[in-house]
């Protein structure tokens, strides 16, 4: 990931630091993986080995004990506890300055981090954490409580940056790139995971560095919305879901198209009008004032309208930045407003056991600058039911 310029890094801790205080915590626990990227532009390797990264509440609320001030413009310093062979690297990886707290293989790493946070403290700690740091810091520091940042503050990274933006872009574009491509491949006759291959290796022609998923569902795989490619062979008559994608400069794509081998039958083609008219209707849902769920129902009233509701069995969409699922959802229950920069899927489905199905997914951007009052798409690649041989 091409990292952004430091001051980009240290405005986060202090909006992260300043949502904390908000929230009533003492503070955020960050371990290695993409809460770690967001706030230092690096993340070293996961291990059994205690890297935990403390982001304390703004002034007021019972800063944590040890870590460093807000300078005079409010900014929070990083301050990492890291195990002293990685210190050396993390220093280096690290975009902007970093005080690092040391320990050595047979120190009692939970002891070292429960130094420098409050008795009593309630912490936010990333999802990603391992239960093994968790416990740890829960027996170091038996007064303190933690939360995963999900239920804690699930926002923390919902709202992206103009920058950010031009990132999705780009990896939505990549995206709808590699599904021109893969209309011109051969379908009939092949396996699943060969088309997959095709899709892993496309992504990676158009600058992804990580592939996370390329699901190629034939047939009766397709009412199956997560299912994985296998060894099926791919026949005249079958409709293919594809749904595919991964991070390109750091953030994520994804995107599903349906496809049908030959002509399709009459029902074919319903069930695939009735999905896209319910994917426009979602995209259009997103207005100022909506909430998460209001662009589910709006999808949702779609699909139950044309009699196929109950073959509607996921949310609607889901939110997507330095991972590929993240908040904000889009689900019946999830009130909170959809406010400008938000990126989330529109994607819904419907699943005809044991026949076939379709899902049309694109990601959007709420609000931008362009379309103050609407979403934005970062996938524009036809929503047609594409013919393939």
């Amino acid at each position: 990931m091409t990292p952004f310029a430091p001051h980009v890094y240290a405005d986060r801790r202090r909006r992260a630091a300043a949502q904390a205080a908000h929230a009533g915590l003492d503070g955020l626990l960050v371990t290695p993986g993409p809460d770690m990227t967001y706030f230092l532009g690096h993340t070293p390797v996961t291990t059994e080995r205690l890297t935990l990264m403390v982001v304390p509440a703004a002034a007021g609320t019972g800063q944590a004990v040890g870590t460093p001030d807000g300078g005079p413009d409010g900014i929070v310093q990083a301050l990492a506890v890291v195990p002293r062979l990685e210190e050396h690297d993390l220093r280096l990886r690290a975009v902007g300055p970093v005080e690092t707290v040391a320990w050595a293989d047979g120190d009692d790493e939970h002891s070292a981090a429960a130094r420098l946070l409050r008795a009593g403290g309630r912490y936010a700690v990333s999802d990603s954490a391992w239960a093994l740091h968790v416990l740890g810091l829960q027996r170091a520091l038996p007064g303190a409580t933690f939360e995963p940042f999900t239920r804690a503050l699930p926002m923390l990274r919902a709202v992206k940056s103009p920058e950010e933006v031009a990132r999705m872009a780009a990896a939505g574009a990549a995206a709808d790139a590699v599904f021109a491509e893969i209309l011109r491949r051969p379908f009939a006759g092949r396996r699943e995971a060969e088309v997959a291959a095709d899709l892993e290796a496309l992504l990676r022609e158009h600058g992804h560095e990580q592939v996370d998923f390329t699901l190629v569902c034939a047939g009766p795989n397709g009412a199956d919305p997560h299912h994985e490619p296998g060894q099926t062979v791919i026949r005249e008559g079958d409709t293919v879901v594809l749904d595919f994608g991964g991070l390109a400069d750091g953030y994520g794509s994804d995107t599903s198209r349906t496809v049908h081998v030959g002509e399709p039958t009459a029902l074919e083609r319903e069930v695939h009008d009735v999905v896209r008219a319910a994917q426009q209707a979602g995209v259009d849902a997103v207005r100022p004032g909506a909430t998460c769920q209001d662009v589910d129902r709006a999808a949702r009233r779609v699909i139950e309208d044309a009699g196929f509701g109950e073959h509607f069995i996921h949310r609607s969409g889901h939110g997507i930045g330095l991972t590929t699922h993240e908040p904000p959802y889009m689900v019946e229950g999830e009130e909170r407003p959809v406010e400008p920069g938000m990126c989330f899927s529109v994607e819904p489905g419907v699943y005809l056991p044991e026949r076939f199905g379709v899902r049309i997914e694109d990601i959007v951007v709420a609000f931008p600058q362009d379309l103050p009052g609407e979403a934005r798409r970062l996938n524009v690649s036809s929503h047609e039911l594409q013919i393939v041989g």
